[in-house]
């Protein structure tokens, strides 16, 4: 029987065109799991770390921290505060956040103060949303992931998690 219905071959292109925009327009690799650091030493992980826009975070041997100009993470980065503080933090291995792997958990307890971050130029602002406060507490779960040196280097995502735009805290200043 031969296809008489002059609509087919547009439909068939039609179908093909939305399968295709839905293939280009979704990033494959989107939820597949972060690399994962399973050998992370208590050693490596006490000292401080130093971030983008003199972000430091010092975390002491006996478990407690000092915060300085660390951004929230996930969604809270576009809220644009920074917190300064003291606080807590420890070296765990149960799942959290993107990965099965180890994971620095850092809570800010005290906090000493919060300022606001300047946009990036290229950040798209709307004016019409509300920011709430600084939080007065706050925690966030860094992954951890070693350079080519075997170096560790911790980190969170920022904005939506799911860009895997990273916000990463190093032992020398970026």
């Amino acid at each position: 029987m031969v296809n008489t219905n002059p609509l087919a071959p547009p439909r068939r292109i039609a179908a093909v065109i939305a399968c295709l925009l839905v293939l280009v327009g979704c990033n494959p690799h989107m939820y597949d799991e972060v690399p994962a650091v399973h050998d992370a030493k208590r050693a490596e992980i006490v000292g401080s770390w130093f971030g983008f826009d003199r972000t430091e975070v010092t975390l002491q041997p006996d478990g407690k921290a000092v915060i300085s100009l660390l951004d929230g993470q996930e969604f809270d980065f576009d809220d644009r505060w920074r917190l300064s503080g003291t606080g807590e933090w420890e070296l765990t291995d149960e799942r959290a956040e993107w990965n099965d792997g180890q994971h620095v958990q850092l809570t800010l307890t005290s906090r000493v103060s919060s300022s606001t971050r300047t946009p990036d130029p290229a950040e798209r602002l709307d004016p019409s949303s509300e920011r709430g406060p600084a939080p007065e507490t706050y925690r966030w779960t860094f992954e951890l992931q070693r350079d080519d040196k075997k170096q560790l280097m911790l980190y969170f995502f920022f904005g939506d998690p799911d860009s895997r735009s990273t916000y990463g805290l190093e032992r020398s200043w970026p």
